[in-house]
């Protein structure tokens, strides 16, 4: 029977590898994402990973851990960006036909002027 500190420990090893799995797979993902990279450098990032995983890993976050953040941020903002527009386009309400709503009521005396304005600056800031 195990005691309560021997399954802490294999608890705390446990987490200390998935950790360490889940750095290696951000770094190989951030040296494939990365087009600065020609491809001998991130061949010899690769094998470096292969066979020196934890030092390689350790120089990889030291050396380029900013641009592997800025690389990520870009491409959280592109995700996002992909996905307001699937949106939006799956909605059918497009910044013309807004602008073309407001128009609309514009004409028919609904609105004034001043927010006819504001309705077509926030549809084309969309």
């Amino acid at each position: 029977m195990t005691g309560f500190w021997d399954l802490f420990w294999w608890f705390f090893w446990v987490y200390v590898f998935v950790a360490y799995l889940m750095v290696l797979i951000s770094v190989f993902v951030d040296v494939f994402r990365d087009h600065g990279l020609n491809g001998w450098a991130k061949a010899a990032w690769v094998i470096a990973l292969v066979f020196l995983p934890f030092i390689t890993a350790i120089v990889y976050l030291i050396a380029r851990g900013r641009g592997m953040s800025e690389r990520s941020g870009r491409g959280g903002q592109e995700l996002h960006t992909a996905q307001d527009d699937y949106i939006r386009e799956v909605a059918g309400v497009s910044p013309t036909a807004e602008i073309a709503k407001a128009k609309s009521l514009l004409d028919a005396g609904t609105i004034s002027q001043g927010e006819y304005d504001l309705l077509k600056s926030k549809a084309l800031a969309r």
